[in-house]
C-alpha cells in the first residue's frame, strides 16, 4: 500500500511498532485474563493503565516523526519556503490511504480507549488496586478491611463516595501518595484521623440513618483470665444504641443522641488524633439553647481556644475504626478461645500469649519464630508431659496466636492497636471517657457525666459456675473479674487494659 514518503522515517516506523505491539498485548492479556484468570490482581495495572500509555505514545511518534521528516526534506530541497502546514491533495493516491487508515484507525482506537477507560476507571477503584498495588503501605488497612464488617462495601465508597468533584480530589490526593511510595518518603504508620475524608453525612449516612437506628442491642462477651485454668470471664450488657421513648415522651437519650438531626455538639481537640478533648459545646438546633464544658485538667487559654476550629461531631468521632480495627491481643486471643480455635483447657494457655505478644518485634518473621520457640520452653519447662500428651493442640495454640498477631500487628509500618485507639467503648484507649470522665463542667457546674449506665447496662456477669443476673428493672453494678479494689470507679480503663494484660 502506497503511503507519504514522510512515514518512511525511524520515529514513525519506531512509534508504529511501539503502538502495535502494545495494542496487542493489552488484547493478549485481556483475553488470558477474562478467560483463564492469568495473571492475578496486578494484570488489570498493565491492561488499562501502563500498556495503553506505551501505545498512546507510539501513536504519538507517528505524526512527530512524519512533521520532522516533512521539515527535513522541505529543508533539503529549500521548497515551498515559509509554509507552516502541509498540502493535503486526496487525489493523491499515498494521502488518500494515510487519510483511510487515520479515520478507521481512530474509530478503532476510540472505542478500545472508550473500553479501556471505563474498564481502567472501574480498576482504580476496585479493593484490589487500593489494597494490593502499594502492598507494604496498605498491607495492615488491606488485611484489617478482610475481618471488618464492611468487607463487602468497596474502600471508594467510604473514601470517596459519589460524584465527580470527590473523585478528582482522591486521584489529585492519590499523586502525591505515588510520589511518596516510590520515593519511601511515607510516615510509619500512617497518620489518622484523614483531615481531608469526606463528611460521614454523604458516606455513612447513605446507609446508616440518624432517624432509622436499630432498638437496642444485648451483647455478650467472652473473656479469659490469665490463670492456670483460663477462667472465662462472662458479661452480658444491653446497649443502648437509640432513645427509649414511652407514652411520657423522651425516657432515655441512648448512644445515638450525640449524632440526632436536632443537636449539634462541637468539640475542640488540642491533639492530632482527636484523643484530647478540651472543650465541647451542645447546642439545642430546635430551641437554641447551648452551653459550653471545658475539661478542669486540660484547662487551655481563651487564646488557645480561640485558634483551634471547632469541629461538628459525627459518626467517626467514636466509629474512627469502623473497617481498619486492630485488636488488642487479650481481645483476639480471647475470640480465638471462644471459637475453639486455640483449646481453652490448655493449662496457662492465655497467660502466656499474652506474655509472647507483649514484646516488640523488628519483623512479622522474627515474631513468628519468638512465639513458636517461647510457647514451646514454656510447656517443656512448666508442663513437659504436655508437650508429648497433647502436642497436636501445643502447635496449634501456637499456630492461631501467629495468625492473631499477623491480623493485627504489622511491625514493618508500625502499625498496631497502640498507634490507631479506637474510640468505640473505653478499654484500650480512652474513647467515651475524653467527654465522658465528670472533669468537663459548666461554669454553673454541670457535668458530662461517666455513670456506665447512660450508654449500657449489665444484665449477667460472672464465671461460668456463678453468674450473676439483675432483675427486670435494675441494673447490676460492674463487678472487675480481678479485685482491684475500687480502682475501677475513678481510674480510666486504659491505664491497665491499654497494656497487653
Amino acid at each position: 500500500m502506497k503511503l507519504p514518503s514522510s512515514v518512511k522515517n525511524w520515529v514513525s516506523i519506531v512509534g508504529a511498532v511501539l503502538a502495535i505491539f502494545n495494542l496487542a498485548s493489552i488484547l493478549s492479556l485481556f483475553i488470558l485474563h477474562s478467560f483463564f484468570n492469568f495473571g492475578g490482581s496486578y494484570i488489570g495495572l498493565f491492561i488499562y493503565i501502563v500498556l495503553p500509555a506505551f501505545m498512546i505514545t507510539g501513536l504519538i511518534l507517528i505524526p512527530i516523526g512524519m512533521r520532522l521528516n516533512s521539515r527535513k526534506t522541505r529543508k533539503a530541497k529549500k521548497e515551498d519556503e515559509g509554509k507552516s502546514w502541509p498540502i493535503i491533495n486526496f487525489n493523491n493516491v499515498a494521502t488518500r490511504n494515510v487519510s483511510i487508515i487515520f479515520v478507521l484507525g481512530t474509530i478503532f482506537l476510540l472505542i478500545i480507549s472508550s473500553i479501556g477507560s471505563y474498564e481502567a476507571f472501574h480498576y482504580t477503584e476496585s479493593v484490589e488496586f487500593c489494597g494490593k498495588l502499594c502492598h507494604r503501605v496498605m498491607e495492615p488497612e488491606y488485611t484489617a478491611y478482610h475481618s471488618s464488617s464492611h468487607e463487602r462495601v468497596a474502600c471508594v465508597e467510604c473514601h470517596v463516595g459519589s460524584g465527580a468533584s470527590w473523585y478528582v480530589k482522591s486521584k489529585l490526593s492519590g499523586l502525591y501518595q505515588v510520589y511518596a511510595v516510590l520515593t519511601d518518603a511515607y510516615p510509619r504508620p500512617i497518620p489518622t484521623p484523614v483531615h481531608n475524608l469526606r463528611p460521614a453525612q454523604e458516606t455513612c449516612e447513605q446507609c446508616h440513618w440518624p432517624e432509622k437506628f436499630y432498638d437496642r442491642k444485648l451483647l455478650l462477651e467472652k473473656s479469659y483470665l490469665a490463670d492456670e485454668k483460663n477462667t472465662e470471664w462472662n458479661i452480658q450488657m444491653q446497649m443502648k444504641t437509640s432513645s427509649r421513648v414511652t407514652s411520657e415522651g423522651l425516657v432515655e437519650k441512648g448512644i445515638h443522641q450525640h449524632i440526632n438531626p436536632d443537636i449539634k455538639i462541637e468539640y475542640k481537640t488540642s491533639a492530632a488524633n482527636r484523643q484530647v478533648i478540651p472543650w465541647v459545646k451542645y447546642t439545642n438546633i430546635k430551641t437554641g439553647f447551648s452551653e459550653i464544658y471545658t475539661d478542669k485538667e486540660n484547662m487551655l487559654s481563651q487564646a488557645e481556644l480561640d485558634s483551634i476550629k471547632p469541629r461538628v461531631m459525627d459518626c467517626l468521632d467514636c466509629h474512627n475504626r469502623p473497617s481498619h480495627n486492630y485488636n488488642v491481643p487479650q481481645n483476639f486471643i480471647d475470640k480465638l478461645m471462644s471459637d475453639r480455635k486455640i483449646s481453652k483447657t490448655l493449662p496457662e494457655i492465655k497467660l502466656i500469649s499474652m506474655v509472647v505478644l507483649n514484646q516488640e518485634y523488628p519483623d512479622k518473621d522474627s515474631a513468628f519464630v519468638a512465639i513458636k520457640n517461647q510457647v514451646t520452653k514454656f510447656y517443656e519447662k512448666s508442663y513437659p508431659s504436655l508437650i508429648t500428651d497433647r502436642k497436636s493442640e501445643i502447635d496449634t495454640a501456637i499456630i492461631e496466636i501467629q495468625n492473631g498477631y499477623a491480623n493485627n500487628i504489622f511491625p514493618e509500618m508500625k502499625v498496631s492497636w497502640k498507634a490507631y485507639p479506637n474510640n468505640i467503648g473505653h478499654m484500650e484507649s480512652d474513647g467515651c471517657f475524653r467527654c465522658h470522665n465528670n472533669r468537663h463542667s459548666t461554669e454553673s457546674g454541670k457535668v458530662i457525666s461517666k455513670d456506665c449506665n447512660l450508654c449500657h447496662i449489665i444484665t449477667a456477669q460472672g464465671t461460668t459456675e456463678n453468674m450473676d443476673y439483675s432483675n427486670s428493672s435494675e441494673p447490676l453494678e460492674f463487678k472487675h473479674p480481678v479485685d482491684i479494689d475500687q480502682a475501677w470507679r475513678t481510674e480510666p480503663c486504659s491505664m491497665c487494659h491499654s497494656e497487653l494484660y
